[in-house]
């Protein structure tokens, strides 16, 4: 016996079926911002990738939201980007120490994840402030500070995104 197709006009009746493209934009936000937090993916690229993607389908937000929200990504980018490097700097070890950070952050990324990042970032600082003053307890304080740094990239990261989503939200609503 078939089932009886008839009955589903009737089941999708008056229930608005959304734009694909709507639906891809909102897809692009969401991961914009759980990639924030689990540095897989380029959090920030996709958060900007759902602006654009939700402009094109529905032709809002307007030039100046528009603007606001893709400043807003671009901020969240060079966090994403830069931060890292930064807060490794910014703990006093040289600029080389906080390339080969990134790297080894990097790397663990894509080996353990988040936690592979945080290992690398803070493994990385420790061994090159360790080689350097041959003291364990000034490389685990700069270790320390350059992974809260990261860490601190991650929630600025996280924020960024979270407004751009709910900007969108309450824009879809209006």
């Amino acid at each position: 016996m078939s089932p009886d197709l008839t009955v589903l006009p009737s089941l999708i009746l008056g229930v608005p079926i959304p734009d694909p493209f709507v639906v891809v934009a909102f897809a692009l936000l969401i991961a914009g911002v759980v990639f924030s937090v689990v540095p897989l993916l380029p959090g920030p690229v996709l958060s900007v990738g759902g602006v654009l993607v939700y402009r094109w389908a529905t032709g809002d937000p307007g030039p100046l939201a528009l603007t606001v929200l893709l400043a807003v990504g671009v901020a969240a980018v060079l966090v994403d980007w830069l931060g890292g490097a930064a807060a490794a700097k910014g703990s006093g070890v040289s600029t080389r120490v906080s390339l080969l950070a990134g790297v080894a952050g990097l790397a663990g990324t894509v080996v353990a994840g988040p936690v592979g990042l945080l290992v690398g970032v803070a493994g990385t600082v420790f061994l090159a402030s360790y080689a350097r003053e041959r003291e364990a307890a000034a490389g685990i304080r700069t270790a320390a500070y350059a992974t809260a740094g990261v860490l601190g990239t991650v929630v600025v990261q996280t924020l960024l995104t979270g407004s751009i989503l709910l900007a969108v939200v309450v824009i879809a609503l209006l």
